[in-house]
């Protein structure tokens, strides 16, 4: 584990550097305990896939007081009470009209066990991020891991599921991407308006059902 700046206005405390589970339990809690009790300064607590980046008003406080309140925290990090995840399901119509059939020559499978195989695993939200309420999940059955494409696509419509790598995601916005796309959603996933305008979480957990 080690703390270090991030800029003059963030610090991030790093507790591995691989896709971990463990990892990301730490820290989705620590996260949870810092917007659950604020200390001085603090803006925003933002966890990744194996570290938690703090944000901070440098008017109101320093590097060194949050690394310590950090340090502080994360030494008590196991008697932190671990949330329940939420379940969440996501109905997906399956789309033959983009990358589902790149995606099963690449795994030599035929497009109906590809999609078998998506549908039967629980997918973790790790973290959100290059779009707002776009949420990294994984992990990808390893049969199905397949990599971006080599070009990215210019525009790729909302709401749309892809894969790439151990990964998978929906495009909360019509958006430039490279995913492999192999169906989409008409659930809204980022609404601007309202209370809470991310439909997923770090920590949720997410099925995916044809329909």
């Amino acid at each position: 584990m080690r703390i270090f700046p991030l800029g003059d206005s963030a610090a991030t405390i790093e507790f591995g550097n691989e896709i971990s589970a463990e990892f990301n339990n730490k820290a989705v809690n620590l996260a949870r305990q810092i917007e659950n009790t604020p200390f001085d300064g603090i803006i925003e607590a933002v966890p990744a896939y194996a570290s938690l980046t703090v944000f901070y008003d440098s008017r109101l406080t320093t590097f060194e007081a949050v690394k310590g309140e950090l340090a502080r925290l994360s030494n008590n990090i196991f008697s932190i009470a671990k949330l329940t995840p939420s379940l969440v399901e996501i109905p997906v119509l399956v789309s033959s009209e983009m990358d589902l059939a790149r995606v099963a020559a690449y795994a030599a499978l035929s497009s109906d066990e590809v999609l078998e195989i998506f549908l039967a695993q629980t997918y973790r939200v790790y973290m959100l991020g290059f779009l707002p309420g776009f949420a990294y999940m994984g992990e990808l059955d390893d049969r199905i891991a397949c990599p971006r494409l080599e070009t990215p696509r210019t525009k790729v419509p909302k709401g749309s599921v892809g894969i790439a790598g151990k990964q998978t995601g929906i495009y909360p916005l019509e958006s430039p991407g490279g995913w492999n796309i192999i169906g989409r959603t008409d659930l809204t996933m980022f609404d601007p308006t309202s209370d809470d305008p991310c439909r997923l979480h770090p920590g949720d957990e997410v099925r995916f059902v044809r329909c």
